[in-house]
């Protein structure tokens, strides 16, 4: 019979990946201390970043997973002790370094995300059924991804993404729940129940602020971003805080909708921003003998892809076109995006064919600068 060795229990921990920072427990510290008795029982200790984590019981689970798998390991017995200020404080700067402030990594010139503002020019069009379905389909192919809910006012994210978590703070650092793999962080998520915010434009700015540069959000590959509908205060933020952030308009077919949606999207041309690419949501219904109805009319999100390339004087593709089915609808009120709870479904399917576009777009260099001085000194 084999012999447990404290290595080898230690070795079995460096393999459990704290849920929500997504790091080896024994590279967070995590480990509070290894007993292993003579008869093959084995006591672990383990830190909470805080009291009040709401992954206790998933930590002690994959704990407890990870020992038992170790050859000749007898009863496992995990306890839970919490972190005091200093190991907090070495934990902050070990994840986000020792600044006196924090900055918003993703406006930073070495940063690899790819952020994508998801715009509209008027509400309904289904921007928030896109948006999180782009993000659990981007995570469903590997990627890590994180969703930020900036339409403050009207927020509907986490319900989209079946996740009622609060977050979790470790100093000023705020670690977002995940749900679906997707990290999320919105103003819900700080308010008591339906709780209307009324808030003026500076306020909506120390928000947007706060939420990208004092969330955690580890090492992304996509940011998503709802934006509230229309051009105005959080429209003008982001491209403040984030001038790098592409912007991914989204339609309906109906020529009124269209016409505002270019409004949207034409904010790039005194933002400076990228246009990613046009969205046309609820696109068309299937009927039962195989025919289509254009509930919506046709060809609004080519019309605003034209008319963008036009005025941007750069290609800006139609991404895809999303039929209306009744299983996307109840998706987002269930909690469980459609490309997940029904992949085969031709909505499902038309999100996933969007989202293969926009995760091919690799993270790199090119085009951004190295901070070279090419002059020529003598």
């Amino acid at each position: 019979m084999s012999v447990v060795t404290e290595s080898d229990v230690r070795g079995a921990l460096a393999k459990v990946i704290d849920p929500e920072i997504r790091k080896p427990i024994t590279e967070l510290g995590m480990v509070k201390g290894v007993r292993v008795a003579a008869d093959g029982t084995i006591d672990v200790g383990i830190y909470l970043t805080t009291a009040a984590c709401p992954m206790r019981t998933e930590i002690s689970d994959r704990v407890s997973r990870a020992i038992a798998d170790v050859p000749g390991a007898g009863a496992v017995t995990v306890e839970l002790d919490v972190m005091n200020d200093e190991q907090r404080t070495e934990l902050r700067k070990q994840l986000r370094g020792d600044a006196a402030e924090p900055v918003i990594p993703f406006a930073q010139p070495g940063s690899l995300t790819r952020v994508y503002a998801v715009a509209s020019g008027k509400g309904g069009v289904g921007k928030s059924s896109v948006t999180v379905n782009l993000a659990a389909a981007l995570a469903a192919r590997g990627l890590s991804v994180g969703v930020l809910d900036a339409d403050i006012y009207g927020h509907s994210v986490p319900r989209m993404l079946g996740t009622d978590q609060r977050p979790t703070q470790v100093e000023r650092m705020i670690m977002p729940p995940i749900s679906h793999d997707v990290k999320v962080i919105s103003i819900a998520m700080f308010t008591q129940g339906n709780t209307p915010v009324v808030w003026r434009g500076p306020m909506l700015h120390r928000a947007l602020q706060q939420f990208l540069a004092d969330v955690f959000w580890g090492d992304l590959d996509i940011l998503l971003l709802d934006l509230p509908p229309g051009t105005g205060d959080v429209a003008i933020s982001i491209a403040q805080l984030i001038p790098n952030a592409e912007i991914l308009v989204v339609t309906t077919p109906q020529p009124a909708a269209a016409e505002v949606a270019e409004r949207a999207g034409a904010i790039a041309l005194q933002t400076r921003q990228r246009i990613a690419g046009v969205v046309e949501n609820m696109s068309w219904l299937d009927l039962p003998d195989g025919s289509r109805m254009d509930l919506y009319g046709s060809g609004g999100g080519q019309d605003v892809a034209d008319r963008l390339t036009q005025a941007v004087g750069a290609n800006v593709p139609l991404l895809g076109q999303i039929p209306i089915t009744q299983e996307l609808r109840e998706a987002g009120d269930d909690g469980t995006p459609i490309v997940l709870s029904a992949p085969e479904n031709p909505a499902a399917q038309a999100l996933h064919a969007i989202a293969d576009k926009l995760a091919v777009r690799r993270r790199g260099l090119a085009g951004m600068s190295l901070g070279i001085d090419t002059t020529r000194h003598l």
